[in-house]
């Protein structure tokens, strides 16, 4: 059997996901990076202690490039403060509002009024297109807008996400300027294409995913060569014995 050749064509954006200061600077430094993405359970994972001074940090480097902090309060009345105080950080920051609460509560409102007041926002934990048309409603006409849909954990279901990505994808461009799909959650590298595909502006992904790509056409019977390769020294280096 044959493959094709990756139909990716670099048509779409990628982002950087994660909170790792070292991977951050690393990404802002590569040109092929256009933005980073990041949310509190990252930020924990990294070992983040203080959000504030964490962040304030991170944009004395990263000033040009955008960068998405979400906000973490689940009342909405204090979504809105704190998305306010982050936006003040950095004219390149996209302030991450979640679609709804903990207690199933629409952020809609909220997302309507931060957009119209000139906050740049990405609305995250999208997993349904009726999600997504109201996030589109709320954002048009507004600030520019990131609607972020969580294909890869849609796909964790298994469900294939491409239909509704594609339908996302038609909605959001036809919402207006400055309204932009983004792939979330991405699990591997395929996601890549499979988001370029679909119509997707962005595709948020981790740093070890993103690094993939440069294998991409790849010779499969060299891929085959090197996998034994490295199967081979590291028996060795071991010590294995039989």
């Amino acid at each position: 059997m044959t493959y094709a050749k990756s139909p990716y064509q670099n048509r779409i954006k990628l982002y950087s996901d994660g909170a790792d200061r070292a991977q951050l600077l690393e990404m802002n430094t590569n040109s092929a990076i256009s933005g980073m993405t990041t949310n509190p359970s990252l930020m924990k994972k990294a070992g983040v202690k203080n959000y504030k001074e964490f962040c304030q940090e991170i944009l004395t480097h990263i000033t040009v490039k955008p960068i998405s902090f979400e906000v973490f309060a689940d009342d909405i009345s204090e979504m809105k403060r704190q998305a306010l105080e982050i936006a003040k950080w950095g004219k390149n920051i996209y302030v991450k509002i979640p679609v709804m609460n903990t207690r199933k509560e629409s952020t809609m409102g909220l997302v309507r009024e931060l957009s119209q007041s000139g906050v740049k926002l990405n609305i995250t934990a999208l997993f349904t297109l009726n999600q997504v048309m109201e996030t589109c409603q709320a954002v048009k006409g507004g600030a520019p807008a990131l609607v972020s849909v969580f294909a890869g954990r849609i796909a964790d279901t298994g469900r294939d996400p491409m239909p509704l990505m594609k339908a996302s994808s038609e909605i959001c461009h036809s919402t207006g300027p400055g309204v932009e799909l983004l792939w979330a959650s991405t699990r591997e590298a395929f996601n890549i294409v499979q988001a370029e595909e679909s119509g997707c502006d962005i595709i948020t992904a981790p740093v070890d995913v993103l690094k993939k790509i440069s294998g991409f056409n790849k010779d499969l019977f060299e891929m085959s060569l090197d996998t034994i390769k490295m199967f081979k020294a590291d028996s060795e280096s071991a010590g294995f014995q039989l």
